[in-house]
Order: C-alpha cells, then sequence, then structure tokens
C-alpha cells in the first residue's frame, strides 16, 4: 500500500512538472495571424494603410517614430474615439494585445 502511493505521489509530481513545463514551451501569440484576422481588413495586409479609411501607414518610419509601444496598446485595448477602431480588450488575450504591438512595430523595419 505504501509503495502505491509513493507511485501515485511520484506520478503526481512528474505530472504536475510537465505540465508546467508544457505552459513554458507554449508558443507566444501569433501577431502575424492575429493581424491578418483582426486588422488586415482596414489597415491593409501590408500594414500600409488605406487613404480613404485614414488609417495610419505602418511602414512609415515617421509614424512609427511618433507613437509609443504604450500608446499602441491603448489603441487596440479601447479602440479609438470617433473612427472605426474597435476595442479589442475582453475579446483579445492582453499576450494577444502585445504579439499585435510587437507585428506593428515589426512593420516598421520594412520601408527603406
Amino acid at each position: 500500500m505504501r509503495f502505491l502511493a509513493s507511485v501515485n505521489g511520484n506520478v503526481l509530481v512528474a505530472g504536475l512538472l510537465m505540465g508546467g513545463l508544457m505552459l513554458l514551451a507554449r508558443p507566444a501569440a501569433d501577431g502575424p495571424g492575429l493581424f491578418k484576422a483582426n486588422c488586415s481588413m482596414c489597415h491593409g495586409t501590408d500594414g500600409k494603410g488605406f487613404q480613404a479609411l485614414k488609417t495610419p501607414d505602418f511602414t512609415d518610419p515617421k509614424w512609427q517614430a511618433s507613437v509609443t509601444d504604450k500608446q499602441i496598446t491603448e489603441v487596440i485595448k479601447n479602440g479609438k474615439k470617433d473612427t472605426a477602431m474597435p476595442a479589442f480588450e475582453g475579446k483579445l488575450k492582453n499576450e494577444e494585445i502585445l504579439a499585435l504591438v510587437a507585428y506593428v512595430r515589426s512593420f516598421g523595419s520594412k520601408k527603406k
């Protein structure tokens, strides 16, 4: 009986360790996929935006320099007043919002 308890305890510990390792190994949120699914219809798949919609050109170095990561995060979370930009807080996890911020920043390196 003691042997079974010991074996079960070891199995439980091993299971907890494996679960923890799986959480650590979990891939980061997919910025490009999230952008394509939630943002590209207004911001374009290339991040250049659409003049008719008055969406910013994320590839423009001046735009990239004019906003902070915090500002981008706030717009994604809360939307932008008097525009069609919706709020994504509650719809996207925080890690997904951060992945979008990183992906928006990646457009800045695409225009030389």
